[in-house]
């Protein structure tokens, strides 16, 4: 008699088929630059995005076929009041210190200097009509209830959309999504849009948990525009409980780090807290450059910017006065006792997001990862171990069916990463090669 051993009970042999259908007129694999909230707060003279032809122009270059922006839908479609800001939007970035430094110039994201004004309508509708003629899709993202309006000089558009109570912000969000989505058609430029996310890392922002008020959200969206995808994404989703994520997500936008030794040195020094008496204490200022003030003396940004972001002066301080190379050195010398499990927990949640996403139906997107926020001029993310870690993951993404991927949170024109042209183009081009169906004969 044979024994059974449990094998009806076998994994499906081939997983690199996509995970769910992709609409007909886009491409069959993204590969995302995640341009976020920079394309329109580092657009100063001289900034990377102060010409979004060139900024376009070298996505093209590096492979590039997707672009992930947060496209302000409260401010330009929100329908609080705020025209006459979105037509003349001054961005001032965190203002400067008492030392003269533009507070965040350590920090990725966060280092605008800002001292410009621009019309944030119609660049928002440059950007897409550009983008369409290099053959180029658009996530549309929010992030304003995690940190855009903190980048402008007018505090008027986070006080208008933190004056909405907590309980109705989905329902805006979604009204807001629905107007962007109606004059994106109007102007003929709805294939551009790969699909619309109601905000970006809803975990992680100053909105209500997704159930309340998330779904009805997404419902009225899609009921108003079915011919696009519509989901929302997490930057920590509950890998260990993907049946708590909504069934109403058309895409399964998931974000992936694996913090590991990140992490171990962030506990360490205590830098992501706030109100930590005695800050910096001796493990931080152990990393400081020789001639970094006190906490008090470099001060910190208008009391109204940290409303309106998730970031924490204590980090802002930091990642300023971090030496870049004691930072690294630190990583490196530890990175050996967790490489093991930053491997494996970025394999793992990958495998999860596929396989949680084609039990769905929807296909899957790594919209952000791999390892975390490091400071600017510290390179281990975009380094050896970095780059191993952004290939391990891109190289599982494929072999489950992730429809599209980062190749790194930090592979964009507002990162020193940019400059990397080589490995973009050679992870770019493997991305695209890949089969979007199991090869046949398999299994």
């Amino acid at each position: 008699m044979t024994r059974y051993l449990g094998s009806g009970h076998d994994p499906a042999p081939d997983t690199r088929a996509l995970t769910g259908a992709v609409p007909a007129h886009l491409p069959p694999r993204l590969t995302i630059t995640l341009w976020d909230f920079s394309w329109y707060t580092r657009a100063g003279a001289g900034e990377p995005y102060a010409d979004l032809s060139a900024a376009l122009d070298e996505a093209v270059d590096r492979g590039y076929n997707a672009i992930r922006i947060c496209a302000a839908p409260l401010l330009l479609f929100g329908g609080l009041g705020l025209d006459d800001l979105a037509g003349d939007l001054e961005i001032e970035g965190l203002g400067r210190s008492p030392h003269g430094e533009v507070f965040g110039n350590g920090t990725r994201w966060y280092d605008v200097p800002g001292g410009y004004r621009l019309d944030l309508r119609t660049r928002f509708f440059d950007l897409l009509r550009g983008a369409r003629e290099r053959g180029i899709v658009v996530i549309l993202a929010s992030w304003e209830y995690q940190q855009s309006p903190a980048f402008a000089a007018d505090q008027r558009w986070f006080r208008a959309i933190d004056a909405v109570p907590l309980e109705e912000r989905y329902d805006l969000l979604a009204s807001a999504t629905i107007r962007m989505l109606d004059e994106i058609e109007a102007a003929g430029l709805a294939d551009t849009i790969a699909f619309a996310e109601l905000h970006n890392e809803v975990d992680f922002s100053i909105v209500p948990a997704f159930a309340d008020g998330g779904d009805a959200a997404l419902d009225r969206v899609r009921a108003a525009h079915p011919g696009h995808l519509v989901t929302a994404s997490y930057g920590k989703a509950p890998f260990l409980d993907l049946a708590a994520l909504s069934e109403r997500f058309q895409v399964g936008q998931l974000h992936v780090y694996a913090y590991g030794v990140l992490d171990a040195l962030q506990r360490r020094i205590d830098i992501r807290s706030e109100g930590t008496d005695g800050f910096p204490g001796a493990a931080m200022r152990a990393l400081l450059v020789d001639d970094a003030p006190t906490f008090a003396e470099y001060g910190r940004a208008a009391d109204w910017k940290f409303e309106a972001t998730v970031i924490t002066d204590q980090q802002i301080y930091g990642y300023d006065w971090v030496d870049p190379d004691l930072w690294d050195r630190w990583l490196y010398n530890h990175y050996g006792l967790y490489r093991e499990e930053m491997l494996r927990e970025i394999g793992s949640r990958v495998t999860a997001l596929a396989a949680w996403s084609r039990r769905r139906g929807i296909p899957a997107v790594v919209g952000e990862g791999w390892v975390g926020y490091t400071p600017l001029r510290a390179d281990f993310e975009d380094g050896p171990v970095g780059t191993e870690l952004a290939e391990h993951g891109v190289r599982t993404a494929l072999e489950h069916g992730v429809w599209g991927m980062v190749l790194s949170s930090n592979a964009a024109p507002h990162h020193p990463q940019w400059s990397d042209v080589a490995w973009q183009r050679r992870l770019n081009a493997e991305i695209l090669a890949a089969p979007t169906t199991a090869a046949p004969g398999r299994g």
